[in-house]
């Protein structure tokens, strides 16, 4: 009987050395268990997202050395691993090395090359390149080096023959965005199909977003049933990132039988091997997952991305910025659960225009938490800035008259967002010994709602892909199932959002956020979030025939209860918009990395550029229409 090892690994990327060593305990447990075949992620070696750090040569060279001490330590054991592969004798359309992501099988020491292959490696076929993946950047896919060959892809796709205990098994190996071929030209699992396979392994790096897990199940459910095989799905755990965008990769690696149900799965976001009898695999039950919530996912993904982006640039201390607000509430008591209250330092830093009513719901939050806390007044120091501005005069040195600053209210609610992040957090947090946070949302982050150097300042801004309704979700989630007690003040989750800058955002008179978030959260949602992105002429269109409200997902009726005319909804539509594609831009390329948890998230995901406001002919006929 064959026992295989799935190997879920914690890969950091950027750390071949340190990969490798982990692999190779790995080996020896597997060894120890009586495995005859262990299964490694793809690019478990070198990480997957890892920039042009794909351009140094002597990172490459390093890979491939520690590639040969994982082929050495296959004597006693089969070993199926990601690496990148170069052949230096060839150049990649850039002028460099040509690279390969590939899977390798090794076997007493050697290289199993699969039948076709010009190479001693499976080379991954499908490149991706859409959201964080930048695949044709840095790799060599088989479709063009099969185009280069003179030759039909078809005929290079071919299993890896492997003989276990008396027997030759006929694996059909691929790597991850080769598993997910609807919308390509051909499918490396058909072929292999085709061409006869015992069992199937995919090697993944893929990233946690919401609904992923259920998506993989019916993409490799479908395989395994259809071909009447077992499947192998192996992923990794860790984060990686892309500088501006930080992923949580949730591992979930997971066996399906013939019937395309996961008979087991490792539990997300553990490292550990899980071993399972080949010849068992299509007898077992189906895997039951333990129900959860669609909330207590995006938290485990947030949770573990912040908890492991802490460890890896090794701070263990965090000042945060609370306001008796719900956005601030939620982040305060996530750090505490990942760092515990004595590492956590709470701020809160009233002005003229903050009530007692939120002032009081900060502390309530603090003491609730257990934290250290302070409150801090930035009335004086903002009426020094004030003063200094509109007092000291500037001088025109050409003809050296002079004139004097005018401070409007706006810009003095900008001076008290920056007076709280780059004076007070700033130093408190050098002198804590720690960072200090950035609590948006992406509502707030969508239509640049946020102070440039104040608000938006931080080291990293963990809730900036999620919406607001699912901040809201999510400080349910943490007084029930995470501190099972109320330590968000429940005033706080019922008070109207406000910023609290001026006398127009009095929260004890309602007044609160210029974003009506029942309604705006949708609408954003449909500018960054839908597969074809949603323009002002899609919203116009929708909006005339009646079918907006369905087609973003929010509560039907609530556009006529905000908007009562066409010229109302036009106008908040061009609002928003002009925000979301001006200068909000600037702010997203300028504001901290953010944990991905949707299917589009700011950063690298949603590549932007600064293109200034547009409006289609169509839009403007639209709403030419809609006005008459």
């Amino acid at each position: 009987m064959v026992k295989i090892a799935m190997a879920q690994l914690r890969v950091t990327p950027g750390h071949p050395s340190e990969n490798t060593e982990k692999m190779l305990r790995f080996i020896e447990e597997a060894k120890g268990n009586g495995a005859d075949l262990i299964i490694f992620p793809e690019m478990a070696i070198p990480g997957y997202l890892l920039g042009d750090t794909w351009e140094q040569r002597a990172f490459i060279k390093d890979c491939e050395e520690c590639g040969q001490d994982i082929i050495d330590a296959s004597k006693d054991i089969a070993i199926i691993f990601g690496n990148v592969a170069v052949d230096w004798d060839n150049r990649n359309n850039d002028g460099r090395p040509r690279k390969f992501n590939a899977l390798f099988t090794a076997y007493k020491g050697k290289l199993v090359k699969p039948d076709n292959m010009p190479y001693p490696f499976v080379i991954k076929a499908l490149m991706p390149n859409y959201r964080v993946f930048d695949d044709t950047r840095h790799f060599f896919s088989l479709k063009k080096l099969a185009e280069e060959m003179g030759k039909n892809v078809r005929d290079l796709v071919s299993p890896i023959h492997l003989s276990l205990k008396g027997k030759t098994y006929s694996i059909g190996g691929y790597l991850c965005e080769d598993g997910w071929s609807d919308d390509y030209s051909f499918s490396p699992v058909d072929i292999l199909r085709e061409k006869g396979v015992d069992f199937f392994v995919n090697i993944s790096s893929s990233p946690y977003t919401f609904g992923k897990t259920h998506k993989r199940h019916r993409v490799f459910g479908k395989q395994a049933k259809e071909s009447n095989i077992p499947l192998f799905y192996v992923n990794n755990t860790g984060i990686q990132n892309n500088g501006k965008t930080i992923y949580a990769f949730d591992g979930s690696s997971t066996v399906y039988s013939n019937q395309g149900y996961p008979v087991a799965c490792i539990e997300k976001y553990n490292e550990g091997i899980h071993y399972v009898d080949l010849d068992e695999i299509n007898s077992l039950p189906p895997y039951k997952r333990p129900h959860k919530e669609e909330i207590g996912h995006i938290f485990d993904a947030i949770a573990y991305g912040v908890k492991s982006f802490l460890a890896d640039i090794h701070m263990n201390k965090v000042v945060i910025g609370i306001s008796g607000g719900i956005d601030s509430a939620v982040s305060a008591a996530l750090y505490t659960h990942i760092l515990g209250p004595e590492n956590i330092l709470l701020l809160n830093m009233p002005s003229v225009y903050n009530s007692e009513t939120t002032k009081n719901l900060a502390y309530e939050l603090a003491e609730n938490l257990e934290c250290n806390y302070a409150s801090i007044p930035i009335q004086e120091s903002v009426e020094q800035t004030i003063k200094q501005l509109e007092n000291i005069p500037i001088t025109y040195l050409k003809d050296h008259s002079q004139f004097n600053l005018s401070v409007s209210s706006f810009v003095a609610e900008n001076i008290q967002a920056r007076d709280r992040s780059g004076r007070i957090l700033a130093a408190c947090a050098a002198a804590f010994g720690g960072g200090f946070t950035c609590n948006a949302n992406k509502a707030e982050t969508t239509v640049g709602y946020s102070t440039l150097y104040g608000d938006l300042a931080g080291f990293l801004c963990a809730l900036a892909d999620l919406w607001k309704f699912q901040i809201y979700d999510l400080a349910r989630y943490l007084n029930t199932e995470i501190y099972k007690r109320e330590v968000i003040p429940q005033a706080t989750i019922d008070i109207i959002p406000s910023a609290e800058l001026s006398h127009k955002q009095n929260i004890d008179m309602g007044q609160g956020d210029p974003i009506k978030y029942p309604y705006h959260d949708y609408l954003f949602r449909s500018f960054v979030e839908k597969w074809e992105k949603a323009t002002p002429a899609d919203i116009l269109r929708w909006y005339r025939d009646g079918m907006l409200e369905d087609k973003l997902g929010c509560e039907r009726g609530i556009v006529k209860k905000y908007f009562p005319t066409p010229k109302a909804f036009i106008e908040d539509l061009e609002r928003w918009w002009n925000q979301f594609a001006g200068m909000a831009v600037a702010k997203r390329i300028q504001a901290p990395p953010i944990i991905a948890v949707s299917r589009r998230a700011y950063g690298f995901d949603h590549r932007e550029a600064q293109n200034g406001v547009y409006y289609t002919r169509e839009y403007k006929r639209l709403k030419e229409e809609l006005l008459k």
